[in-house]
């Protein structure tokens, strides 16, 4: 049977209602997309609510205080971090960390323009809050411990801060740098792919 857009908002709503953890997860999910816009601290019951098309009460039903509300949609935002991680990680395991895989996907992630501004509003907002700092740290430390036992740890920095730069290079310019270049850059950071391809017996010891 044919839906109007209309017909599906009001089924939505009806099955939100229905369903409690469907709509806690979406509070949960305004709020986190929020925090990425505005910062942990600006964000209000009002704006989650309505973010979420939820009636006010229900953001205070399901979290009582705003530091219950913003604390869940943390996790969240950190789940979501280390599900990435965990995607990359077992890539990098199945084809080796060299520069032209790591290329490949820093150039795959620039093309996903909500989660490179959802990166870009988190770290900006962690330079003044602890909370986004520690989720922004996480995934810094991330890139170190997937590099780190190929490359050595000074190189896996190294290469996590070029890659935080080409992140935020994406930000103020119109078109991403070229996945070329940041390969010829990876390989001056992280040496030759040959040597990237397995790790050595005493870097996995």
């Amino acid at each position: 049977m044919y839906s109007s857009p209309e017909g599906r908002a009001v089924a939505e709503a009806v099955r939100r209602r229905r369903d409690p953890e469907t709509r806690r997860l979406a509070i949960i999910t305004a709020a986190a997309e929020l925090i990425t816009e505005v910062g942990v601290d600006a964000i209000t019951h009002r704006m989650v609510a309505a973010r979420a098309d939820v009636p006010l009460g229900a953001t205070t039903q399901y979290f009582a205080t705003l530091d219950d509300l913003r604390d869940a949609a943390l996790q969240l935002l950190a789940a979501h971090v280390a599900e990435r991680m965990a995607e990359i990680r077992e890539v990098i395991t199945e084809r080796g960390a060299t520069p032209a895989l790591l290329a490949e996907l820093i150039h795959t992630a620039l093309a996903d323009a909500t989660a490179v501004q959802a990166d870009r509003a988190v770290v900006t907002a962690a330079v003044h809050d602890p909370r986004l700092r520690e989720l922004a740290q996480q995934w810094s430390d991330e890139l170190v411990g997937i590099f780190a036992p190929v490359h050595g740890i000074d190189r896996a920095q190294a290469a996590a801060v070029f890659i935080d730069g080409v992140l935020w290079h994406a930000q103020i310019h119109e078109n991403p740098l070229d996945q070329r270049f940041i390969e010829a850059a990876l390989i001056s950071i992280l040496g030759t792919a040959d040597a990237a391809a397995s790790p050595s017996p005493q870097s996995t010891a």
